[in-house]
């Protein structure tokens, strides 16, 4: 059983809804998110999903896509940002997820890809540009690995292609709440209800959803509606950006604790 697995099998068993905050790496710099990722670990949180900036970030919104932007500015490579989690990762109980786009994969090979980020101490995989015809390629060795390889279900897909994801993927399933790309909404969209219930019908794999959870009270929403976790990012990188490190940290761990506050305790 994988890290991530056994995180969810715990959280089922105390009927607790995971939380799953998202930082960019690098934003405001390499120091501040190993800082970062060791708060939002003390806060809270059950699982830890890093982005990697990448240049042309399509399915990020643009809190993310300018974080990963100053990021980039200041050279932040995919090397450093293993490096950083090399040294953090062993003090976290938190399992992290790495949240990149595939043509770093590409570029490097998927068996020395892998092998580097299995080495930094991930846990799990998010490649929201791999399509689910492509994704045997990369699941399969990663699994080997002991490294989830979680897909994506969007608002728009078919039963028959929720069905064929809810197969395939690993750890969880990553339901995208609204159309679009990432962002904090004022409103979580009814369909997410009708989704859950429609991917349950399917697999008993935990669903988590992502993509538009800006505050406490979405958060606790998609708990009710029956997520096993909630993936709250643009509101945490915001947060984080937002005032100096310390005080990026100090609303970080805030909200954090807020947040699973919200949906560890009954509504």
């Amino acid at each position: 059983m994988t890290a991530i697995s056994r995180c969810f099998e715990n959280l089922r068993r105390n009927q607790e809804c995971a939380l799953i905050p998202f930082i960019t790496a690098g934003d405001p710099d390499l120091e501040t998110t190993a800082k970062a990722l060791q708060v939002l670990d003390n806060s809270g949180a059950d699982i830890i999903e890093l982005g990697v900036p990448y240049s042309d970030p399509l399915a990020d919104g643009p809190v993310i896509q300018a974080a990963a932007t100053r990021a980039l500015a200041r050279g932040t490579t995919l090397e450093q940002v293993l490096e950083m989690l090399k040294g953090i990762s062993p003090s976290l109980r938190s399992p992290i997820i790495l949240f990149t786009y595939y043509n770093p994969i590409l570029y490097r090979g998927v068996d020395k890809f892998l092998g580097q980020i299995k080495d930094a101490g991930v846990s799990g995989l998010v490649v929201p540009d791999l399509p689910l015809e492509e994704s045997a390629g990369l699941i399969k060795p990663a699994a080997e690995m002991g490294i989830d390889l979680t897909l994506l279900v969007a608002p728009t897909s078919s039963p028959e292609r929720i069905e064929a994801i809810a197969r395939a993927s690993q750890g969880f399933i990553y339901l995208v709440s609204v159309t679009g790309v990432t962002g904090m909404r004022t409103q979580m969209q009814g369909r997410v209800s009708d989704l859950l219930q429609q991917i349950r019908h399917v697999t008993d794999k935990p669903i988590g959803v992502g993509f538009g959870i800006s505050d406490v009270e979405q958060a606790r929403q998609v708990k009710a509606w029956g997520a096993d976790a909630a993936i709250v990012g643009s509101a945490i990188v915001k947060r984080l950006a937002e005032g100096t490190p310390e005080q990026g940290l100090e609303a970080i761990a805030q909200f954090c604790q807020s947040l699973k506050t919200a949906i560890k305790n009954p509504s």
